[in-house]
């Protein structure tokens, strides 16, 4: 008899250090959960005394973690500051957003960051939503809070700086990933970004230096490589470009775009038989109707009329404008009457970026550069 007693009481304790510390004194109703849990126990156990009835082994463990084990376990972590009303809600959020209810799990949140200002995941949480859904400003202000919260997520600083980027506050953007780099500088993410906005901006020799410092952290980085080439080719550091385009390589073999950078530098140098192998390797994927199209150019160099026929053939069947080009530029002019306009409108599937288009007309443009130059000596 006096078991039951015990436990009734102690049971009985627990709830009210529940109602009382929890409920009343944080005035925060999602302890309401743990008391329904803990009144659930003591109906059963009502029940159990009153009657005689659910006395097995089983009903009594299942009694001793409804009343004693889990309030206990609240108030032990509630002791070392850890915030259960928080973890809560931050698990009925991911609730709500595994089962797409986006708005109740923002209405959740916003409670949550409303009620416990420094609740770290509540607002990364929201951070993400409001990125997900394109509210940039709003992700900001959150992933600001998050930082405010804690000094070292440098997720919440490239978060930060992509979207200040997408704003196009890119001084903003920049001085973030440089903060960032400076305090961990194997973010590669961050480095790629920072490069490709110093490329944007033509400050070609602080994109080397970021691309640089991320190979070191990063040696695999193959896109770091690419991009460290563009660079050299910018400043007209041709061998060192190649350098960097072939490391690309080493590391990924499928790196289309690299072997027709290769190729496009072994025509300065007139390596025609170079610059074709390489045009070859580049012909499978991005660069497929560009690498057809200097093939030609290069087999009427080697007066190989008719496979330039041929090349200058599939790269208008790809890239129906093309055949314009091709009409109007006089290296195709003994061939002329061979070169077949498109059937039907085509266009490459592949969209080159402003970048890649510059250094495509900046290559080309060299080249015709160093002809000029070559007829004159």
């Amino acid at each position: 008899m006096i078991g039951p007693i015990v436990f009734t009481i102690t049971a009985f304790i627990l709830f009210i250090c529940v109602l009382v510390l929890k409920v009343i004194k944080k005035n925060d109703a999602s302890y309401f959960s743990v008391l329904g849990i803990q009144a659930i126990g003591i109906f059963i156990n009502l029940i159990r005394t009153v009657f005689n009835k659910l006395t097995s082994m089983p009903y009594t463990i299942i009694l001793y973690i409804l009343c004693i084990i889990i309030p206990i376990v609240v108030l032990l972590l509630e002791i070392k500051k850890i915030n259960i009303a928080e973890i809560m809600r931050i698990l009925m959020a991911k609730i709500c957003l595994f089962i797409k209810k986006t708005k109740q799990a923002k209405n959740i949140l916003n409670e949550l960051v409303k009620k416990y200002q420094n609740s770290y995941m509540g607002h990364k949480m929201l951070a993400r939503i409001y990125e997900e859904e394109g509210g940039m400003r709003k992700a900001i202000d959150e992933y600001v809070q998050v930082l405010d919260i804690r000094k070292n997520d440098y997720e919440s600083y490239y978060r930060i700086s992509v979207l200040l980027n997408e704003l196009g506050q890119k001084d903003e953007a920049m001085e973030m990933l440089n903060t960032l780099l400076r305090n961990r500088p194997q973010t590669t993410e961050a480095s790629e970004l920072l490069g490709k906005m110093y490329i944007e901006k033509k400050e070609y020799k602080k994109a080397i230096e970021v691309y640089t410092n991320a190979i070191k952290y990063d040696e695999a980085n193959y896109e770091a490589y690419y991009n460290l080439g563009i660079c050299y080719v910018r400043i007209n550091d041709f061998n060192i470009a190649k350098q960097c385009f072939e490391k690309a390589i080493t590391i990924n073999r499928d790196m289309y775009l690299a072997y027709y950078r290769l190729g496009q530098i072994a025509l300065l140098y007139r390596e025609f038989d170079v610059a074709e192998e390489n045009f070859i390797k580049s012909s499978f994927n991005e660069k497929e109707t560009k690498a057809y199209y200097e093939l030609a150019k290069i087999y009427l160099i080697k007066n190989q009329k008719e496979k330039a026929i041929d090349y200058i053939n599939k790269s208008i069947k790809l890239e129906s404008s093309n055949y314009n080009k091709a009409q109007n530029e006089p290296i195709f002019f003994p061939i002329k009457a061979q070169i077949n306009k498109a059937e039907q409108e085509t266009k490459s599937e592949y969209k080159e970026s402003q970048e890649e288009l510059e250094i495509e007309e900046y290559l080309n443009n060299t080249y015709n550069l160093t002809k000029i130059l070559n007829k004159q000596e």
